[in-house]
């Protein structure tokens, strides 16, 4: 045997992609200690804090309108299932946390879906799962935005106006299975 077939399989580990975009942030220089495009690697076990705490916080956002501890991150595994997920739990007792449509108070946590938008007064951020195998650790990649997130996914969420004039985005079941109804109703 070669020591290419006596290695051990190689796992790849599930990243956590963030793209962080604040309106001031040429000026402000908010995000000047964030590492831009490169991976990080983070313990499985580790809750991640961003917030302007450098000594509590793995991620620091220099602004002093963001609370010593923002928000957290919890990588986990769901039960009977290799599936990787993460928790979000808003940490700031004076800034309610968006993800998505869902509004957060303080210490409220829920999953984070697949691809999201995190957003938290001027703050946007987009966040994207990309799967992986390991159990031990996960691994961020943090990106900056050069236009603003929000209006980039309205911007490419725009569907054509049909010939009656509505336009399919005001029907948010569109997409979804067809429900069966009596004709009557």
């Amino acid at each position: 045997m070669t020591s290419f077939e006596e290695a051990e399989t190689e796992e790849t580990a599930a990243c956590l992609h963030m793209t962080f975009y604040h309106p001031c942030q040429e000026n402000k220089m908010m995000f000047h200690c964030l590492n831009f495009c490169k991976r990080e690697q983070v313990r499985a076990d580790e809750m991640v804090k961003f917030g302007r705490d450098c000594n509590i916080c793995h991620y620091k956002l220099m602004d002093a309108r963001v609370s010593r501890i923002q928000f957290a991150l919890q990588f986990y595994r769901r039960l009977n299932s290799s599936q990787c997920c993460f928790e979000i739990k808003n940490m700031s007792k004076k800034t309610k946390l968006m993800v998505d449509q869902t509004e957060l108070g303080y210490l409220n946590k829920i999953d984070l879906p697949w691809k999201c938008i995190i957003c938290f007064g001027d703050y946007q951020i987009l966040a994207e799962i990309q799967e992986g195998e390991s159990v031990d650790y996960f691994e961020t990649q943090l990106h900056l935005a050069e236009v603003p997130i929000l209006q980039e996914k309205c911007l490419s969420s725009l569907h054509p106006i049909q010939e009656n004039g509505i336009s399919s985005s005001f029907f948010p079941s569109q997409g979804k299975s067809p429900m069966e109804c009596d004709e009557n109703e």
